[in-house]
């Protein structure tokens, strides 16, 4: 009897717990539900530009951790396990200073193989900090 073949999400959770550059920015994932995926950015230091402000670098790469967790999360697995972003727009809104930084990503569409995601990013304390669109393909 074989094991099951692993999930969508069970391909991203995996993948965000061991993803180097994930874990450099010490991204962790909050929820995960088909089509939604939650992600935090601790606040560090090491992630700022100008004094306490977290550099916008660090918020793109939030965003597309959470787009390709959203993508994933409600996908077909495909035989060829591989994703890879196609697009990625940012909006800053605002500066997130000295606080943690979430981002919640939608997807608003599944095609085939592409998979289009909004994602909202808030400070811990609910301050809009950015807005991401995001294509997204999977296989």
């Amino acid at each position: 009897m074989s094991a099951p073949s692993p999930s969508g999400a069970d391909i991203i959770r995996h993948w965000l717990r061991t993803a180097p550059f994930v874990g450099h920015l010490g991204i962790e994932l909050i929820a995960l539900e088909p089509g939604v995926a939650t992600l935090k950015l601790p606040y560090s230091s090491a992630m700022t530009t100008i004094g306490s402000v977290v550099h916008g670098g660090a918020i793109a790469s939030l965003i597309d951790s959470a787009a390709a967790a959203a993508a994933w999360s409600g996908a077909e697995v495909p035989a060829n396990i591989r994703g890879t972003t196609v697009s990625l727009a940012v909006t800053y809104l605002a500066a997130a200073d000295g606080e943690d930084v979430q981002a919640i990503g939608r997807v608003l569409s599944r095609g085939r193989t592409l998979v289009y995601v909004e994602v909202d990013v808030a400070t811990a304390s609910g301050k809009a900090v950015a807005k991401g669109l995001a294509t997204y393909k999977i296989g």
